[in-house]
Parts: structure tokens; C-alpha cells; sequence
């Protein structure tokens, strides 16, 4: 009997179930995308920028209306991307000149797009069937039909994050990321923290508006109503990511972003196999992101006890007063490790 068969309900992988897989996998490449702009902005701006809920309907929207109107592909993809520009920067305008939390800054240009994203559309859905998309361009050009939108999200994904490492090492980048690690003390020296932040938002909202075009081209169809947990699925990307790498460097963490956004779609499809029903993803999301976040406090916890353990014992034919030190400086230690967690 197979190994998954408790899984796939069969006694092998099925053909279906391997094509779902694959599935699974573009879909993670496609939303890593997204998990670099959230990435961006949770991790390295420090802001909490809800404006990704509004931000990637906006791309799927604005792709959608132009392909089905007739434009290029290539050509609303990156209409696409320049309006999630625009509302990165409404949200960083909001938050820098009239001095509104970065919070409410988000939620206010979320709330915004969401007509806006009805005024583009003019309807709550827009279908691409038989119409040209990046897919359907790449198979005219004589990629394979089965592998053509793996082959065309892993590459656009390589390509951005080399992109975004490449410009987090430049000077402006380092300014970015100092505007996130210390605002103070970087604008003592002269940073224009602000305009920092309002780059960082454009960058952000702008890779999260090109994932929401990718996947309405991908899934056949734009919905006013597709951004809905966005932010949450970003978030819980990036969080899985940190706990499954530990990154110490900006390319491992945004290779962390992608192989969180895989994992998550991954983790989607075996709960959806396992029995779940598709209005339960939510809480499957839900404890995904629960767990990533207790993981580090967990395994801290328990190195602490081994640490303790390993002490009284070995302590028990020393010195006394030394093993109690040692088992201080044990416990001391552990906290010191539990507060150091990433949140």
C-alpha cells in the first residue's frame, strides 16, 4: 500500500493527485512573490501594511480588464505592477504627510481599493477564458503545455528576489533597512526616513499588485473579492520561512519568503486531501501561523529543561554551589533566547 494512501485515498499516487501537487507548486511560486513584498514591509521596513489585502485584487483587476478588453499580456502585467506602485505610495503618503498610523494607513487605502478595484472591473468577476495570457503566449512560443507556468513563475520569482537582494545591498537599500532596524538613529545622519518609507511601500505593494495579475492569469479569472486574507497568507509565508531557514542574511531570508509561500500551498493542498473542507482553510492558516510563531519559544523551552536536567545530574558529584551557577546561567540563558525570538 502507498504511503500517502491515507492521504490520496488510493493505493498509489494517482495521476490527479501528482498534477495537483504540481499545482500546488506554482501556486507557492506565484504567491512568493507576494511573500517578498510582505517580506519587505513586515520584516525589513518594520511597518504593518494592510494595503496588501487591496493591492493584489488591484493587479488581478487591472490585468484582467485589459486582457479582456484586448491589450498585451505583458503589457497589463505591468500596468499591473505600476498600480500597485501608486497604492503603496497613497498608503505611504497617508502615513508621512498626514502623519496617520501606519496601521490605519493601510486599512484605509484597503478599504479604497476596494471600489476602485469595482470601478476597474465594472463587475464582481471578469473571466479570461479564451483569451491570451502570459501562459497561453509562453505555450504559442513552444514551451511545454504541463510545465509551461512552472517554468515561467520559477523563473520571474529567481529573478526578483535576485533583484530585491541585489538592491537591499546597495546604499539605498541599507538606508531601508536602517529606516526599520533604528528610524532615530538613521535620521540623525541625514536619511530622509520618509522618502525610505515611501519606497519601501511602492516596492512592496508593487510586487504584491504583479502576484495578484500572475494569478488571475494563471487561474483564468479576476475577482473583486480574491485579496480577501492576503495579508494573512503573506504573513504566514514569511513566518514559516524564518522558522524552517533561521536566515542570517537578506538572500536567505527572501529565499524563506518563497519556500514559506511553498510550504503554506503545500500544507493547503494535504489539509484539503486530508479531509477539510475548503471553508476551513481558514483556521488551517490559522494554526499554521500559530505554530510557526510558538515554534522558537517551544524549542527554547525545551533546550532549557535539557540544559537544567543535564547540570543536576552531572552536578551531583561536583561542587554544589558550581552545578546551581551553572543551572542559572542555564535557565538565564533560555530566557535571554525566548526574548531574542523573531515575533
Amino acid at each position: 500500500m502507498c504511503v500517502l494512501s491515507s492521504l490520496f485515498g488510493c493505493k498509489g499516487v494517482d495521476l490527479m493527485s501528482l498534477f495537483a501537487l504540481a499545482g500546488s507548486l506554482e501556486q507557492g511560486l506565484a504567491f512568493g512573490i507576494m511573500a517578498l513584498g510582505v517580506y519587505l514591509t513586515f520584516r525589513v521596513l518594520d511597518f504593518p501594511d494592510l494595503t496588501v489585502d487591496g493591492s493584489f485584487p488591484l493587479g488581478g483587476a487591472i490585468a484582467a480588464t485589459m486582457i479582456f478588453s484586448g491589450y498585451n499580456p505583458v503589457l497589463a502585467t505591468l500596468v499591473a505592477l505600476l498600480a500597485g506602485f501608486i497604492a503603496g505610495g497613497v498608503t505611504g503618503l497617508l502615513n508621512t504627510k498626514l502623519k496617520i498610523s501606519g496601521l490605519l494607513a493601510g486599512i484605509l487605502t484597503m478599504t479604497a481599493l476596494y471600489s476602485v478595484n469595482l470601478r476597474i472591473m465594472g463587475r464582481p468577476n471578469i473571466p479570461l477564458l479564451r483569451r491570451d495570457t502570459l501562459i497561453t503566449m509562453l505555450e504559442h512560443a513552444g514551451l511545454p503545455r504541463a510545465f509551461v507556468a512552472l517554468i515561467a513563475f520559477l523563473a520571474l520569482t529567481i529573478i526578483l528576489k535576485l533583484l530585491l537582494d541585489w538592491f537591499l545591498s546597495t546604499e539605498i537599500g541599507l538606508a531601508l533597512r536602517a529606516t526599520g532596524d533604528n528610524e532615530a538613529m538613521i535620521r540623525s545622519l541625514g536619511v530622509d526616513t520618509d522618502a525610505m518609507k515611501l519606497l519601501g511601500l511602492c516596492l512592496s505593494n508593487g510586487l504584491v499588485a504583479l502576484s495578484g495579475a500572475l494569478i488571475a492569469q494563471y487561474q483564468g479569472f479576476a475577482d473583486v473579492g480574491m485579496g480577501v486574507g492576503m495579508i494573512v497568507t503573506g504573513l504566514a509565508s514569511v513566518i514559516i520561512g524564518t522558522v524552517l531557514l533561521a536566515p542570517r542574511s537578506i538572500g536567505a531570508a527572501t529565499l524563506g519568503a518563497i519556500l514559506g509561500s511553498v510550504v503554506y500551498r503545500f500544507a493547503v493542498f494535504f489539509a484539503l486531501r486530508a479531509g477539510f473542507a475548503p471553508t476551513d482553510l481558514k483556521i488551517v492558516t490559522a494554526g499554521l501561523v500559530v505554530v510557526a510563531l510558538a515554534a522558537p519559544t517551544l524549542r527554547s523551552r525545551a533546550n532549557t529543561r535539557v540544559a537544567v536536567r543535564s547540570l543536576l545530574n552531572g552536578g551531583g558529584s561536583g561542587n554544589g554551589n558550581a552545578g546551581n551557577q551553572g543551572t542559572v546561567q542555564g535557565i538565564q540563558s533560555g530566557h535571554q533566547e525566548r526574548q531574542g525570538c523573531p515575533e
